[in-house]
């Protein structure tokens, strides 16, 4: 069992020569994987560069005569992607780390998101301090900020490289956990105007046999769940809080992106399907609110976060929405729908009570929606206990008992 350290030898060498020591030392092998194509590597790698540019369907002389660093960059990845890959599919590599400014940080991360969840990941960058999202995506990477730049050794990166050395031999050489029987996954989202209907479902879920999975729809949330249900992770999906959806298709910062709500329709997993918190797209402080949005109506959640309400016809584009892709579905597929209101502001009296948005969303489903789709109408708020155990019950009848643990 080793960690495969993925660098530029060519720049880093002194820098990744220095963590496999510290490895080593601490009883941790390592597989040195030299992810360069320009300069004279500064140490020995156990992966050299030509194998990594072989992997990638070129070789390392058609890179160099390129002379286009964007391009090697590109390559590197892919190779770097499939040696590790098969290194922990061979079971040699049991952690990766990876060190280097931005090049070596897009290799290193393709690499490590690549690999399953759970196998120790650490990248020493120079930018680990910002936005770090497209290098770690849906992953469990852990980004160790480098402070200063990786070019030689000096008393502060020797120290944080030593400590990111120290945290990977911790990480592999922990006892393992416990081996029990694992329960059936369900994935459910919420948000914080929907948490009362999700604390209620999960105890419904979970008496019933199964593990809850929740992951709080801001984007990252809903594109963490939908990969997990393409891993095969996911015996059903209580898909309650769909607000992601709303930012975007407003232009809202929460976006997960044009493919949520479409994994598990293409991998048949059953999904009990709500409108939560579709009565918002989220913003950061105020004066961060683009101007065409001017006149609108808004609610300041905190300082950093201001929520605008959708309006009727946002409402009924999201409703044509969420009805075709649940009638594209695979699987068992219900839409549950609360009829006395979508979040927590969103009630009589409340700060985003508009019936007639509410009203748009729910006939434009109910327009849309395919016969496949299992159609469920609650007369009470989503936060409402009653709505709670209809959804939860709904999904739990889909998935069947084949998947209850005993």
């Amino acid at each position: 069992m080793a960690v495969a350290i993925v660098a530029t030898l060519d720049t880093k060498g002194i820098e990744a020569g220095f963590v496999r020591d510290r490895l080593r030392e601490a009883g941790v092998a390592t597989i040195l994987v030299d992810a360069g194509s320009t300069g004279v590597p500064q140490c020995d790698a156990d992966v050299p560069r030509e194998q990594v540019f072989t992997e990638a369907g070129s070789t390392l002389a058609s890179v160099q005569r390129a002379n286009d660093r964007g391009h090697a960059v590109t390559l590197a990845a892919v190779g770097t992607t499939r040696i590790v890959q098969r290194l922990h599919a061979d079971g040699q590599v049991t952690g990766v780390l990876g060190l280097g400014g931005s090049a070596g940080t897009a290799i290193g991360t393709a690499a490590m998101r690549a690999l399953p969840y759970g196998i120790p990941k650490i990248m020493v960058s120079t930018l680990a301090s910002g936005q770090v999202q497209p290098y770690v995506g849906v992953r469990d990477i852990l980004m160790l900020h480098s402070v200063t730049d990786l070019c030689g050794l000096n008393r502060f990166t020797r120290q944080i490289l030593a400590n990111a050395a120290a945290a990977m031999a911790g990480m592999i050489l922990q006892p393992p956990l416990a081996a029990k029987r694992d329960k059936p996954l369900i994935a459910a989202t919420m948000f914080g105007v929907t948490t009362p209907c999700i604390s209620a479902a999960r105890t419904h879920l979970e008496a019933a046999g199964f593990e809850a999975l929740v992951f709080h729809a801001t984007g990252t949330g809903g594109r963490t769940m939908e990969a997990m249900i393409a891993d095969g992770l996911i015996a059903g999906v209580l898909d309650i809080t769909t607000t992601e959806l709303a930012d975007e298709f407003v232009g809202g910062v929460l976006s997960a992106g044009r493919d949520r709500l479409t994994a598990a329709a293409i991998k048949a997993i059953p999904q009990a399907i709500s409108v939560g918190a579709l009565d918002m797209v989220n913003f950061g402080p105020p004066e961060t609110v683009p101007e065409r949005f001017q006149g609108r109506r808004f609610y300041q959640h905190n300082a950093s976060v201001t929520l605008m309400r959708t309006t009727p016809e946002e409402n009924d584009k999201l409703g044509k929405e969420i009805a075709e892709k649940a009638s594209a579905a695979r699987g068992p597929t219900a839409i549950v729908l609360p009829l006395g209101g979508v979040s927590a502001i969103d009630c009589a009296g409340g700060p985003f009570w508009w019936p007639e948005a509410d009203r748009a969303l729910f006939q434009s489903i109910r327009n849309w929606v395919g016969p496949n789709v299992k159609m469920i109408e609650v007369y009470c708020h989503i936060n409402d206990p009653e709505f709670a155990e209809t959804a939860a019950r709904t999904l739990l009848e889909m998935v069947g008992s084949n998947y209850i643990a005993r």
